[in-house]
This record gives structure tokens, C-alpha cells and sequence, in this order.
């Protein structure tokens, strides 16, 4: 029996409570805070059994067992083993533990060591049958008093099984989420850093087996430990055919975010280094050990002792990477606002101290760099590059503020976001292909399967049933210039008077075509689509001088939700009608309902609607209205102000008895943003054209599209080039948009990948706790609440003079919240949460219970 199983069995009883687990994944899903006050690496490999352990070992004694650092601080290098298969005659935090002990003694140096095993499979004392995954809190030490270096090796989860943790979990029933081993892997190396806030450490966190072999859940590694994104050493392959495996585990740690900062081997004589360094371009350090000894006697120690070199090479490469990396995020900040022109921002108003650093994304949460203070490193600027072969660095001042957090995109990152970590790996998997297939191809007169795909799943979804064409542009305002241009078109050809001026017939007559919007809806920042919007804050004389406001422009009735129940809020032009009549509503649901198009209020609606338009056309004769804009049920931009669905539907109504084409603007409302794939199904009625952008990417890369019915497209067929619609840009329909936006939308509706999907009804569940809503709108210092898919709104009961987009009102709420993990970012006094399609309700519900209870804070202060 081997020694560690002797041992094992020996102090299998010895329960010692280091760390408490609950053995299935909390919900919703954990949020991670790693301190960044001494660096941590993963140690990756391409496939199993290439030497992670052995390089482990090397990096652990290049830092342990030199010269001694300065005597106010002590050496500490902690080896986390968070899977383990094989156990325990295959224990690779003992054998990390065993060669270190060894290696000390030959070198002479001292050193204490220990080793435990937190969680294993193994059957308990007596029985043979497997019960699952069980504390086991085995330990075992050396220490030695005069020591001032240490050793702290420990294994989290262990299955007797030397298979894949997947079929290991499985086949002795104990399984573990990934959710579990994350917060497991945070806790112990946060209880590390903590605990060595006084001494020079270095973390190191194994991986098991390959790049992509399964955790315990299922889930690839190089997705399991995503979240956390560690900085990574590759352990490649030195054997014939290991130049393609060591490449293809690079490309897919780089695939999903990691930073690799060294690639290191075993050489097998096949100068498998060159063509690697070649392929990485000498960004990435590439070493090579010493051939390890086949013998199964040899203990390794003289290798070790031979491999000395590389392995302080590779402990200065993660040193000095470590060093670059904190260093450029204590900058980020400063640097930002030297630089950036952000828009909608007063820059007076954003100081150095509230920027937030964001390292990366992962799903739906930022990774958020948070520091109270700048910090140095054991004199960096000197004493530690001076000598580096030491590596001896002083902690973090100030470490528990100085790490990187997670907060939720409660913004969904400008209402753009929908993927979460898995969507986010397939859709950059994507882009990766289609990037390397095409490049970018120009798209007049040409046809690629990304675009044409793309096409025809819009057509087939949020345009089945009238559109017959699909437009590509670049952002949302660009859509709509094209949807405007097109709406004028068809309106001119269906209007003879104003298609003789337009072929010149009468160059005496003076033709001014408008549209028919509401107050309160934003449609972009290019100039055109500012015309088609009220006057607001975003078009006044210092923002745009041209702006002259080229529309009939009605104040909307709006619905919205207060004290628990559903209000509708009508504007002074429909002064007559009583609220006690028509003003409330028992469920949501009510206001949808196709059966108001039959009520008292619809008429009003209708006669309102058709009397403005007579009397706006009646002014002058040469003033027509050429199109219909609006946002579907939700002005975003505007304050999130949900309109009376009813008078949307008469005004389309009363623009088609006059031939005037309809434009639906869904460039924030589209895909799933409020519970269904258009809002067209949740209006009741089909447009002429419409945008869409934002979430139909999933939010990854900027792309736009403007649909349009087949008449709309004829308007503009002829013989001639100048008849055609003469817009465009040079980077329409590219292929890594298209290809990516393809993907998003089979993704969202697909109930397989999407399980927020209801398949009878084609519509999202519902996100948001209804209680916590109810609880919400009645609160004190809430005005108003809107909620719809994907959406949370409400907002602030201020003072007239406190209230609209310039407000800072909610400025300190916003910082609770951000505090408690959740990014916001204002409409003024109004405040919204974001969601993804995907996003959990689980999830929601944590958001609004965090909501809830900082606006209590909030109202008191």
C-alpha cells in the first residue's frame, strides 16, 4: 500500500472543519472577489499527463527554497488541486508536498510543509459502496521552527475513479456544480491571501487534465474556471504531434479570455519550440525542460535540481507579467479620463476615483478592478526588478480593497447584452470562424452564407407575415436615416402630386415632407433621426444647432404601475375623460387586450389622432406627413415610459387609412427585450418597416438591419441607378455581424438553449417576482415602476426641479448598489435593471430583493 494511502486511511476520522459545502449550486449563481495582492495562476496543460504536477512542483521550489528575503517577511507559495481523480494512490498536492519536503532537505534550505484533502468520494471506513462526496478533512504537515518559508498544498474535491471527474462524479455518485467548485476555489485562495497579508506568497491552482477536459459538472475546464479568469501557465507537449495539440489549447484558452503568460515542455528532442515561438511571435515566452527521467525508481530530486534554471525563467516570465497587470489596471483609471471623450458624459462630473476598471465580462457580469487607493509593489520601481531572482514581493496595501469583483450589467451593457457565460463562449467561437473564413467582403451585388442566413431567419422571425427585405447597416440611428428615406419614398410614389415634384414637373412648388411621432421618443443621434424626434435634452441649440424638429409630434398616454396597481396617465389633451373611468387596470394583461379596440377610449384615441392630422396638413398644403415613427410600447431613452398600447394601434390604424407608411423603431425593443422576439405581437399590429439592432447580436458586435414590405422595396425599382436607394456603408452586412446575429437569434427562441422560452406561446416567463414589484411600487420614494420582459424601471419621487435627464438625484442609490454587486447607470431620476432573455428569474429576484432593500436606505438618508 502506498504511504498516502496508509496514511489516509489512518486519519480518515480525524474531521477537522476547514471549509463548509453544500452539494448542490446555490441560485442564482455566486458572485467572485478575488484580492489581487499576490499573483495566482492556473496551470493549465494540452492533454493529460505532460507534466503539470512536475512543472507545479518546479515553479513551488524556484520560489520556496532560495535565499532567504528580507526578514520582515516570509515566503509562502500555496498549490490548490481542486479536482482530483485517481485518489489516493495519485494525489498530486502530496506529491507536490513530499518533492518539496525532499528537495529542502537536499538544498538545505528550510521549509515547513503541509498537505490536506478537503472533500472526497471514498467509501467511509468498513463499507465499499461510494455515498457521495463527504468531508474528509485529512492533513499532514512538517514543520520546521527556523523556517522562514512555507508550503500549503491542498486538494478540494477527490474521487477514488483515475478517469475523467465527469464519469468519476457520475459513476460514484458524487458530483459537484461548478457553481461549488468556483466559490470553493475563491474562498481558499481569498483565506490565503488574508492570512499572508504579511508575507510574500504565490498561488497556484492545477487544473486536471487538458484545456478542455470536463470538470465534474460537464462543463469544459477552460469554461469552468472562466468566471474566475486567472492568468494561466500552458503546459505544451514536446512529442510528435504535440506542436498541434500545445496551438490548439492555446487558441482555446485565448478563445474564451485567458491571458497565457508562458507556454513550457518537456523536450523530447523535436525542437517542438521553434515552430511555437514562431506561431506565437514571441509574445508569449516558450521553455524548455530537461528530458524527465523514464526510470519509475527515480525521485526526481536531481532533475529538479537540473530544471532549476527554466523554472526561475518561468517564475520571473509570471512575476513580471503579474507586475505589468496590476500596474496598467492602477493607470486604467487615471489614463481614461486623460483620453476618453465619453459619450453622455460630463466629464466634470465623473472623478478619477468613481471610473470603473472593468478587466473582462463573463455571462452577465464585469469583472470590476476595485482600489481605494494607488498601491506598489515591495519597491517595484527598484528594488523587486533589480532582483527579480529573489522574487520576493511585498503584499498589497490596503489588500481587501484592491482585487477584482464581480457586479451584474443591470444596463446590459447599453441594452445591447443577452448571452450568458455558455452564449458568450459559442457566439465568440463564432466570430472566430467567420472572421477567419471571410474577413470583410463587400456587399453590393454579392451573397454570403452569414448574410443570407442572417436574412433569412429576420424574414422568417421578427418580419414573418409582411416583410419581404432586409437592409444592413451599422447601428441603430443609421437604420432608421434608411427606414426614413425609404417611408418618404413609398409615401411619395403613393401620393401622384408629390411624385410629378419629384421628377421636376413643378419647380415652383415647395414641398416639405415630415412624420408623425410621439413626445418622448428618441429614435438616434444622427441628424436625421433627430428631426424625427420632440424637442428634448438631447436636441437642444448645444447639442444640435440644425435641429429644427420636422415633425407632428403628440404627447402619448402612458400606463405605468404605482401602489400596486395599473394607472393610465393621460395628457391634457384628453382632459374630458375621467381617470375613475378609464385610468386603472386589475392586471397587466388588460392593457394588451385587443378587446379595447372596440372601447370609448379607442374612439377618443381615433378622433384625436385623425383631428390633429387634419389640422397639422390643413396649415399648408405643401406640409405632408410622409411617415409614422414610433417605439413600440417602451420609450427607452426617453425615461422608460411604457405608452398606452391602444393608442399606438390607432395611430397605425389612422396612418394606413391615409397611406402613410408606418416605421416601427425596435432597435431597444426588439428580440426578446420585452418578453417576446418583436413587439409588433405585443402591439397587435404590423408595420411598413422596421429596425432592429442591439440585442440582435447578442449584444457582441454592432450591426443593424431596416426590414420592409415588398411595396416599399418597389418604390424604389426602376431603370434607372438614380431611383435606387443611394445609402450605405462600407462595412454593411459583414460577415462576422451577420454570422453572429444568425446565432443569436436560433439561440434566444430555441427553449434547448433558452429556457426562459414558454414554446406553446413563443413569449419569455416571467422575470421578474411579482410581489417584489408590488413592493416596489408602493414604496415611498418611487413615483412610478415599469415592467415588462426583460425590463425593470421605475421612477424617484422628486421635486420638480430635481427631476429629468440632467437629475444626479439617484447619484448615491446607484453607489449602494454597486456595492452591493450591481452596475447601474441612470435616465436621471429614473432608474432601470437589465436583464438577458436567458437571465434566470432567480437572478432577477436578487436584484429587486437588493433594490428593495437599499431604496429603504436610500429614502432614510
Amino acid at each position: 500500500m502506498l504511504r498516502v494511502t496508509a496514511t489516509l486511511l489512518r486519519h480518515r476520522h480525524r474531521l477537522r472543519h476547514h471549509i463548509r459545502l453544500n452539494s448542490t449550486s446555490p441560485s442564482p449563481p455566486p458572485h467572485y472577489h478575488l484580492p489581487l495582492n499576490h499573483p495566482t495562476y492556473l496551470i493549465w496543460s494540452s492533454n493529460t499527463s505532460l507534466g503539470k504536477t512536475l512543472v507545479s512542483t518546479g515553479i513551488s521550489a524556484s520560489f520556496l527554497l532560495q535565499p532567504p528575503p528580507p526578514a520582515s517577511h516570509s515566503t509562502k507559495l500555496f498549490y490548490l488541486k481542486p479536482l482530483q481523480t485517481g485518489f489516493p494512490s495519485d494525489s498530486d498536492s502530496r506529491f507536490v508536498f513530499s518533492k518539496l519536503a525532499s528537495l529542502s532537505l537536499r538544498l538545505r534550505v528550510p521549509l515547513s510543509v503541509s498537505n490536506s484533502v478537503l472533500r472526497s468520494s471514498l467509501p467511509r471506513s468498513g463499507t465499499r459502496e461510494n455515498i457521495g462526496m463527504r468531508d474528509l478533512n485529512f492533513s499532514e504537515e512538517k514543520v520546521v521552527t527556523t523556517a522562514a518559508a512555507e508550503l500549503s498544498c491542498k486538494t478540494l474535491f477527490a474521487w477514488e475513479a483515475a478517469i475523467s471527474p465527469h464519469l468519476a462524479a457520475e459513476r460514484e455518485n458524487a458530483p459537484v456544480e461548478d457553481s461549488v467548485v468556483l466559490k470553493m476555489v475563491e474562498q481558499c485562495l481569498r483565506e490565503e491571501m488574508e492570512c499572508g497579508s504579511e508575507t510574500n506568497l504565490l498561488c497556484l491552482v492545477e487544473t486536471a487534465g487538458g484545456v478542455a477536459s470536463p470538470g465534474p459538472s460537464g462543463s469544459l475546464q477552460c469554461d469552468l474556471y472562466r468566471p474566475l479568469r486567472l492568468p494561466g501557465v500552458l503546459v505544451g507537449d514536446g512529442k510528435l504531434g504535440g506542436i498541434s495539440g500545445t496551438i490548439a489549447a492555446y487558441e482555446s484558452l485565448k478563445l474564451r479570455g485567458y491571458d497565457v503568460a508562458a507556454v513550457v515542455f518537456e523536450d523530447h528532442g523535436l525542437v517542438n519550440e521553434v515552430p511555437l515561438t514562431s506561431y506565437l511571435r514571441n509574445k508569449v515566452p516558450v521553455l524548455v525542460l530537461p528530458p524527465v527521467p523514464k526510470d519509475p525508481s527515480d525521485d526526481l530530486i536531481d532533475w529538479f535540481v537540473e530544471s532549476d534554471g527554466v523554472f526561475k525563467a518561468l517564475k520571473e516570465v509570471m512575476v513580471s507579467a503579474y507586475v505589468e497587470r496590476v500596474e496598467r489596471l492602477n493607470g486604467m483609471a487615471k489614463q481614461a479620463g486623460q483620453v476618453f471623450w465619453w459619450p453622455f458624459t460630463q466629464h466634470k462630473l465623473v472623478p478619477e476615483e468613481t471610473v470603473t476598471v472593468i478587466d473582462s465580462r463573463c455571462g452577465e457580469n464585469f469583472s470590476v478592478y476595485k482600489v481605494c487607493m494607488q498601491i506598489s509593489i515591495f519597491n517595484m520601481s527598484h528594488i523587486f526588478l533589480a532582483h527579480l531572482e529573489l522574487c520576493h514581493f511585498h503584499h498589497f496595501q490596503d489588500s481587501d480593497k484592491n482585487s477584482i469583483t464581480q457586479q451584474f450589467d443591470a444596463c446590459a451593457s447599453w441594452w445591447t447584452q443577452g448571452p450568458d457565460p455558455a452564449f458568450q463562449a459559442e457566439l465568440a467561437r463564432e466570430m472566430g470562424y467567420t472572421a477567419a473564413r471571410f474577413g470583410h467582403v463587400m456587399f453590393p451585388e454579392n451573397v454570403y452564407e452569414p448574410a443570407l442566413k442572417c436574412a433569412e431567419l429576420l424574414l422568417d422571425g421578427v418580419g414573418k407575415g409582411w416583410a419581404s427585405r432586409v437592409y444592413f447597416s451599422d447601428n441603430g440611428s443609421t437604420a432608421i436615416e434608411i427606414a426614413l428615406k425609404m417611408a418618404f419614398r413609398k409615401f411619395c410614389v403613393d401620393h401622384e402630386t408629390l411624385l410629378e415634384f419629384s421628377e421636376g414637373r413643378d419647380e415652383e412648388k415647395h414641398i416639405v415632407v415630415k412624420v408623425l411621432a410621439l413626445r418622448g421618443s428618441y429614435h438616434g443621434d444622427t441628424l436625421g433621426a433627430m428631426e424625427a424626434q420632440a424637442p428634448s435634452p438631447y436636441t437642444g441649440f448645444l447639442q444640435q444647432p440644425w435641429y429644427t424638429g420636422r415633425g407632428l409630434f403628440l404627447d402619448p398616454p402612458t400606463v405605468f404601475l404605482s401602489n400596486g396597481a395599473w394607472n393610465l396617465s393621460l395628457p391634457e389633451s384628453f382632459s374630458e375623460i375621467t381617470p375613475e373611468e378609464y385610468g386603472t387596470f386589475s392586471t397587466r394583461d388588460e392593457i394588451f387586450d385587443k378587446s379595447r379596440d372596440t372601447s370609448v377610449l379607442a374612439t377618443i384615441y381615433s378622433t384625436y389622432v385623425s383631428e390633429q392630422l387634419q389640422e397639422y396638413s390643413g396649415n399648408t398644403q405643401s406640409t405632408h406627413v410622409g411617415a409614422l415613427i414610433i417605439e413600440p410600447v417602451i420609450h427607452g431613452a426617453g425615461g422608460m415610459h411604457m405608452v398606452d398600447p391602444l393608442f399606438q394601434r390607432v395611430l397605425v390604424n389612422e396612418c394606413r387609412n391615409r397611406k402613410t407608411p408606418v416605421i416601427f423603431d425596435e432597435v431597444f425593443t426588439g428580440f426578446w427585450r420585452l418578453g417576446l422576439e418583436t413587439t409588433a405581437e405585443l402591439l397587435g399590429c404590423k408595420p411598413d418597416i422596421a429596425c432592429f439592432a442591439k440585442l440582435m447580436t447578442g449584444g457582441m458586435i454592432p450591426l443593424a438591419v431596416t426590414l420592409a414590405t415588398d411595396a416599399v422595396f418597389d418604390s424604389f425599382s426602376g431603370d434607372s441607378k438614380l431611383k435606387a436607394l443611394l445609402h450605405g456603408h462600407s462595412y454593411s452586412a459583414h460577415a462576422m455581424g451577420c454570422a453572429t446575429a444568425a446565432k443569436a437569434i436560433e439561440w434566444f427562441k430555441d427553449p434547448e438553449t433558452n429556457h426562459n422560452i414558454i414554446p406553446q406561446g413563443g413569449i419569455l416567463r416571467e422575470l421578474w417576482d411579482e410581489e417584489l414589484v408590488q413592493q416596489i411600487s408602493c414604496h415611498s420614494a418611487v413615483q412610478r415602476v415599469v415592467v415588462l420582459g426583460t425590463l425593470f424601471a421605475l421612477e424617484l419621487k422628486v421635486d420638480a426641479s430635481n427631476s429629468g435627464y440632467a437629475s444626479l438625484y439617484a447619484k448615491s442609490l446607484l453607489q449602494m448598489l454597486r456595492e452591493d454587486g450591481i452596475f447601474m447607470r441612470p435616465l436621471g431620476n429614473v432608474v432601470y435593471l437589465m436583464c438577458g432573455p436567458c437571465t434566470s428569474p432567480e437572478i432577477c429576484r436578487e436584484l429587486l430583493s437588493k433594490l428593495y432593500k437599499r431604496l429603504g436606505e436610500f429614502n432614510r438618508a
